[in-house]
């Protein structure tokens, strides 16, 4: 978990993007969801992939 937060775009809050399989394997689905919530943050999966944007600022899909 630790490793997904220290990344540099995550610490200057930007977007962190995984495989879904790579973090349900390492971290578990519901553990990610906890550490984003708790942080403030938000994360969209689409695919395989997960990506997890590293603000409190509201995210909004634009189409």
């Amino acid at each position: 978990m630790q490793q997904i937060f220290d990344v540099k775009s995550a610490r200057q809050g930007g977007v962190v993007r995984r495989k879904l399989h790579d973090a349900e394997r390492n971290v578990g689905l519901p553990r990610l969801q906890a550490e984003v919530k708790r942080r403030g943050y938000h994360a969209v999966s689409n695919g395989d992939q997960v990506v997890i944007f590293c603000k409190n600022d509201p995210v909004r899909l634009l189409c």
